[in-house]
């Protein structure tokens, strides 16, 4: 019966997952329906006014040449009615001229007559008519104002609306998460000419797979991306995955986005293991601290046990309760404590290669730490990166100055890719420093 009832259980669970995936498909349909009338009225609306823009540019060009057709109008109606009118002035002093020459030759007065003839041709060399050029100045033609529209016509006629630009194709193999930045290829399915830039969206999430409907984060946005890869930098993993898309735009319109992507961010999970520890660091699952006490509570404790006449044999002895580091079950199979100088730490996780990343957060009140990567081989009285078989970062506040190579800022970010040294994960410590992810 009880099977039966959690099998019920399960079922009802199934269902109302069901039930909520297909009323959140249902709401986002109504809203399509609800975006389709309001963006089909958007388009409407620019296509008039596209239109109209164009209407008012043609009325534009019809008014300026016609313009120039009453202007040239104008100007040859000048010439020429300038030109009738001295050639109608020459007319008349040739007719006058003329009579004038008529007359003298009917009178008969002989004396007057030399006389007569010889103002006769001073007034004919000297006549208007003469000096007359009987070629018109412009020509009535007027062809070089016409125009021929056909191939704006076959232009107009080719009108069609702005092809939406396809959605990109996110190439993951060339995408890439390192060092606090993500870099993201993409790839347009066809060749566009038409594509005027790219806008990227992103948004941390702690789903891997596709992205989902409902998520805390919003989508952040990088527009007039103009190449077909873009790195965001500066950033902080503090979730393990991030969700991409991209879509590309044209002069008018944008495409639709491309299918969501989901990257992780590849950070390094560790542990620190506390019987691997200086006396002299407090060390928890994720943090380590320095203990100045640590080490001397139990020497304390010897002392008086010697002094009251006891002997300091394995059984009396303080340490009987912890049972030595070595015998302490652990992924490495135990060893000794780190003692003397070497402030150390060990992460429970071996490395056997590659490239790992992983934040420190540290007080600001730290006087120097460090972490770095060790060989296995790392002595128990070695401090982390004074010999070969470790390497670290490492910041020493007690001389208020430190390497800016190797000085990371508060809540930072190391990536550490030396595959000879990739054995352990070592923490040095001192005076307060906390470790996570």
């Amino acid at each position: 019966m009880e099977d039966q009832r959690e099998a019920l259980r399960k079922i009802i669970t199934t269902l109302a997952v069901k039930n909520e995936e297909i009323q959140s498909f249902i709401y986002s349909l109504k809203q399509m329906l609800l975006n389709i009338e309001a963006n089909s009225a958007k388009v409407q609306e620019d296509l008039e006014a596209e239109f109209q823009s164009l209407f008012s540019l043609l009325e534009e060009l019809k008014e300026g040449m016609l313009m120039k057709i009453k202007q040239d109008r104008a100007s040859r109606t000048y010439e020429l009615q300038n030109q009738l009118a001295a050639c109608t002035r020459a007319l008349e002093s040739s007719e006058e001229l003329l009579e004038t020459a008529n007359q003298t030759l009917q009178a008969t007065d002989s004396e007057d007559f030399p006389q007569a003839a010889k103002q006769l041709k001073d007034g004919v060399t000297m006549a208007p008519a003469f000096r007359l050029s009987l070629k018109a100045k412009v020509s009535d033609n007027m062809s070089h104002l016409m125009v021929d529209f056909a191939q704006e016509r076959r232009m107009l006629q080719a009108l069609k609306f702005l092809p939406v630009p396809s959605a990109p194709v996110i190439n993951l193999a060339e995408s890439l998460v390192a060092d606090n930045c993500v870099t993201l290829v993409w790839r347009m399915p066809d060749e566009d000419s038409k594509i005027d830039h790219y806008v990227l969206e992103y948004r941390r999430t702690n789903f891997e797979g596709p992205p989902r409907l409902k998520e805390d984060q919003p989508w952040m946005v990088v527009e007039g991306i103009r190449q077909t890869e873009y790195t965001l930098t500066g950033l902080k993993f503090d979730m393990k995955y991030m969700n991409f898309r991209v879509k590309a735009c044209n002069k008018a319109v944008a495409g639709e986005f491309s299918e969501p992507v989901t990257l992780e961010t590849p950070a390094f999970m560790f542990r620190l293991d506390a019987s691997t520890s200086h006396q002299n660091l407090r060390v928890d699952d994720l943090s380590v601290e320095w203990d100045a006490m640590g080490g001397k509570v139990q020497d304390i404790k010897a002392r008086e046990k010697d002094g009251k006449g006891r002997t300091a044999s394995p059984v009396n002895s303080p340490a009987r309760g912890t049972p030595s580091p070595k015998r302490i079950p652990s992924g490495r199979g135990g060893r000794d404590r780190f003692t003397a100088e070497s402030y150390t730490v060990l992460g429970d996780t071996l490395i056997d290669g590659g490239e790992h990343y992983w934040e420190v957060h540290y007080e600001p009140d730290s006087k120097a730490f460090g972490v770095g990567v060790a060989y296995r081989s790392l002595g128990r009285f070695e401090q982390l990166g004074k010999t070969a078989a470790s390497w670290c970062l490492h910041i020493n506040n007690w001389l208020q100055a430190s390497c800016p190579s190797t000085t990371p800022a508060p809540n930072s970010c190391c990536t550490l890719s030396r595959p000879s040294l990739l054995s352990h994960c070592c923490l040095l410590s001192q005076f307060g420093v906390a470790a996570s992810r």
